[in-house]
C-alpha cells in the first residue's frame, strides 16, 4: 500500500488525471479573452492528443497534515492505449505498471505485488494512463486563473464536480505548452506536487516495457490498490 493512503482518495475513476494533469491554458501574462482561451486550449489538446507515446522524468512530493514531506522520483513511460510504467529510482526498484487493463504495484521488500483492474484502481497514478487519450478540458474544470512565473505561467482551476476529494489544481506551463509542474490541493489541505522534466513526445517504447515479471518467490495478489 502507498504510505500516503489518505491522499489516494484524491483520484476517482470519474476524475481522469489525464484531465487534471494536462488541463492547462497556454496564455501570455496578459488576460486572454474567451476566444483566445479556446484557441489555446485546442493547441494544448493537439500537442498531446496527437502523441502516441511519451517519456518523462518525474519527482513527486506529498505533504500531509502533521506529516513530514515524502519524496519519490524516477522515469515515466506512456503509450496508447492506456499503458504506462513508473520506474522509481527513489525508492530504487519500485515499479507501477499498466498494460491497459490491469495495474501492478511492487516495491522491493514487499511480500507480494498488488494487482487490480485499471478502471477500479484508486491509486493516484492509474488514471494517468489516459494522458494520451482524448482531452476535454472544459468538461472537468472552471474558474481558470493565471499568474506569471518568470517566462512561464501558473494556471489554477477548480473542478466542476463538488464530489471530489480535491479542491484545486495548479499547473506550471512553459510558453510552448509543455507542462512542468502539477500541484493538487485536497479537502484536508494536503498537497501532491509533481515536477516533470526531459519530456520526449513519441519516444520509442517497446510493448514489453508494460509487462510485469515478478522476482522469484514474489506472488501477484489480486485486489484493489
Amino acid at each position: 500500500m502507498l504510505p500516503r493512503q489518505q491522499f489516494v482518495t484524491f483520484v476517482s475513476t470519474r476524475a481522469p488525471w489525464c484531465v487534471i494533469l494536462w488541463c492547462v491554458i497556454w496564455l501570455t501574462p496578459a488576460t486572454a479573452g474567451a476566444a483566445d482561451t479556446d484557441a489555446l486550449l485546442k493547441t494544448i489538446e493537439a500537442r498531446y492528443n496527437h502523441t502516441q507515446s511519451l517519456r518523462l522524468d518525474f519527482s513527486e512530493s506529498y505533504a500531509g497534515m502533521k506529516r513530514p514531506v515524502q519524496r519519490e522520483s524516477g522515469a515515466l513511460w506512456l503509450r496508447k492505449p492506456g499503458r504506462m510504467r513508473w520506474d522509481y529510482a527513489m525508492p530504487a526498484g519500485k515499479v507501477f505498471i499498466s498494460d491497459g487493463k490491469d495495474v501492478v504495484l511492487y516495491t522491493p521488500g514487499d511480500a507480494s505485488a498488488q494487482k487490480s483492474k485499471l478502471k477500479e484502481s484508486e491509486d493516484m497514478r492509474a488514471p494517468l494512463a489516459f494522458l494520451l487519450g482524448k482531452l476535454e478540458f472544459k468538461k472537468e474544470f472552471r474558474n481558470f486563473q493565471t499568474r506569471a512565473d518568470g517566462g512561464n505561467l501558473w494556471i489554477e482551476a477548480e473542478p466542476k464536480s463538488q464530489n471530489l476529494a480535491y479542491t484545486k489544481v495548479e499547473f506550471l506551463a512553459l510558453p510552448d505548452g509543455e507542462i512542468r509542474r502539477v500541484r493538487v490541493t485536497g479537502q484536508d489541505q494536503s498537497t501532491l506536487d509533481f515536477t516533470f522534466t526531459n519530456e520526449q513526445l513519441n519516444a520509442p517504447v517497446s510493448p514489453s516495457l508494460f509487462e510485469f515479471h515478478p522476482p522469484p518467490g514474489v506472488p501477484v495478489v489480486e485486489g484493489a490498490q
